[in-house]
Formats: C-alpha cells, sequence, structure tokens
C-alpha cells in the first residue's frame, strides 16, 4: 500500500520528521524514500524543485497528490488510512479539540525555537543586534514555560490527554530539537518526563535522525532558556 508513497526529506528536520512518525503510526512502511542533504544543498536540487518549487523538504507524495506542508501530510495520512494502525485523532470531542489546539500552537513553539537556534545563520552578521538575540530568548522561554504548564495541568500523559495523537506527532519533533540543543532538563522537568516517556515508542525510535544518532547534541545555545 505505501509503494505508490515518495518521502524526500533532511535528517533532523521535524518537518520532515513528523511525515515519519506519521507513516510509522499507520503501519505505512516500505514507502520509496530518499535522504537528502542540506549542507549539500540537496534540497534545492531538480528532483526538489520539480515537486516543491519552495526548494524546502519534506517532499511527500502519494499517486499523483503532492503535500509538501508536514501538517498537510499529517492529516491527509490519518484522514485517507484512519482504518490502519493506530487511530491519531480522539473519538472524544473535548480531546479532539485538544488535540488540534496542541498541533497548531506547536507551529508557534518551532517558530520560536528557529529565532533562536538558527538566529546567527539566518541573520547576516551586519544584521546582527544583542537585543534581538536576547528578545528572542525571552519569547522562547515564554513559550516553553507554556509546554510545561500544559503537561503539569494536563488530562494524561500526552499532548492531548491519555492516548498519542496528531499533537504528538507534530509537536514531539520540535520538543525533541529543544533537548538536541540542550534545554535544560531540571528546569522543566514535566517536558523532559514527556521527551523521555516517548523515546522508546516504536514509530518515534525507528525514525530517529540518523544523524542525531551519530553526532553528540549541538552546543548549548538553549541551556539558558
Amino acid at each position: 500500500m505505501a509503494k505508490d508513497m515518495t518521502l524526500l526529506w533532511g535528517s533532523g528536520s521535524p518537518p520532515c520528521w513528523r511525515i515519519q512518525i506519521a507513516l510509522e503510526e499507520k503501519k505505512l512502511q516500505g514507502y520509496n524514500q530518499k535522504l537528502l542533504s542540506f549542507m549539500k544543498g540537496e534540497h534545492k536540487s531538480k528532483q526538489v524543485m520539480d515537486m516543491n518549487p519552495r526548494g524546502q523538504l519534506p517532499v511527500f507524495k502519494h499517486k499523483d497528490y503532492v503535500l509538501n506542508e508536514s501538517y498537510a501530510a499529517c492529516l491527509y495520512l490519518e484522514n485517507q488510512f484512519g482504518g490502519q494502525g493506530n487511530k491519531l485523532v480522539p473519538e472524544c470531542p473535548a480531546e479532539q479539540a485538544m488535540m488540534y489546539q496542541r498541533m497548531f500552537e506547536g507551529l508557534s513553539l518551532i517558530e520560536k525555537i528557529l529565532h533562536v537556534v538558527h538566529y546567527e545563520w539566518k541573520v547576516p552578521e551586519g544584521e546582527r543586534h544583542d537585543s534581538a538575540v536576547k528578545r528572542n530568548k525571552e519569547a522562547l522561554t515564554a513559550e516553553v514555560k507554556l509546554w510545561e504548564g500544559y503537561l503539569s495541568k494536563g488530562p494524561g500523559p500526552f499532548l492531548a490527554g491519555k492516548t498519542f495523537s496528531l499533537a504528538d506527532v507534530a509537536v514531539y519533533p520540535s520538543i525533541a530539537y529543544l533537548y538536541r540543543f540542550q534545554l535544560s532538563e531540571d528546569r522543566y522537568p514535566k517536558l523532559a518526563a514527556y521527551y523521555n516517556s516517548l523515546k522508546e515508542r516504536p514509530s518515534i525510535k525507528t525514525s530517529w535522525p540518523p544523524t542525531w544518532l551519530e553526532t553528540p547534541d549541538e552546543t548549548g545555545k538553549l541551556k539558558d532558556i
């Protein structure tokens, strides 16, 4: 069934990882895939540009349908293969509402992470300001505290309650990204417990970014968050 699916992806990219987790959860192994290198600029190759003119990864295709936005691809997979693998949208209206809320809040989390982690890469040296660095770190700190609070008050061990859902598929890669850049586990114990508890989930362990397995964690850009 998955042989008519293709995924072009980059290691360590939360958007790519989301789709990989969703595919594993829906038991859609055996799809065509190709690991591309960001460092070598392979995300700007003709193969990618033909399917995604933005020149970004992931590139996901099922039959003739191309879905390059990771949230769109995850929602599509759950809708098309709802009866296969693990159900990722709760039946309970309260949990379903929470799932969608947390899922889309995850976009704010990854945005604020990237503003801190990739600031020096995205902003030319002459345009960088200490005040911007400080402001970005303060915004990320406030954001991380929100997620620590959600998990402290939440009804279950997952982001939307008692069952693993699309909220976890979408947001877990971003939370793992925080710890890749050495976010303090002591400062945010609930977030750390959530992160560590899902490391061994088959869909996550199987799709863990290979570059993360090969190299130690990045420099501690988030140690003081």
